[in-house]
C-alpha cells in the first residue's frame, strides 16, 4: 500500500517560513520523481516544485528563489522549504509521486493547509 504523507503546515505571517515534508512508504522512493503541488480555493492545482531522483530540480516561476525543494533517499522523504511567504502562498500543500517510466503523477497524499495572513 503506498502511502504520502505530508506535515509541516499551518498559519504564518507574511515574510515566514515554513517546511513541509513528505514521508513516502510503499513505493522505491529513490527510482520516483516528487513533486510539490498547491491548490488555493477557486484555482486549478499547479505544480510548485519538482526533483528528480538524481536531485535536479524545477520550480514554477512564482516560487523561484524563494523555494527549496530537496530530498532524503534514505528518509523516504522530501522536503519544501518555503521562505518570504506571501499571501498569494496560501493553498493546500499536496505532495506527489511519479515513476520515472510514468508520465503522470501516480501517487498522492492527503494534503497540508499553508495559510499566510497577518
Amino acid at each position: 500500500q503506498v502511502q504520502l504523507v505530508e506535515s509541516g503546515g499551518g498559519l504564518v505571517q507574511p515574510g515566514e517560513s515554513l517546511r513541509l515534508s513528505c514521508v513516502a512508504s510503499g513505493i522505491a522512493f529513490s527510482f520516483y520523481t516528487m513533486g510539490w503541488f498547491r491548490q488555493a480555493p477557486g484555482k486549478q492545482r499547479e505544480l510548485v516544485a519538482a526533483i528528480i531522483s538524481g536531485g535536479s530540480t524545477n520550480y514554477a516561476d512564482a516560487v523561484k528563489g524563494r523555494f527549496t525543494i530537496s530530498r532524503d533517499n534514505a528518509k523516504n522523504t522530501v522536503y519544501l522549504q518555503m521562505n518570504s511567504l506571501n499571501p498569494e502562498d496560501t493553498a493546500v500543500y499536496y505532495c506527489a509521486a511519479r515513476a520515472t517510466w510514468s508520465t503522470l503523477y501516480d501517487y498522492w497524499g492527503q494534503g497540508t493547509q499553508v495559510t499566510v495572513s497577518s
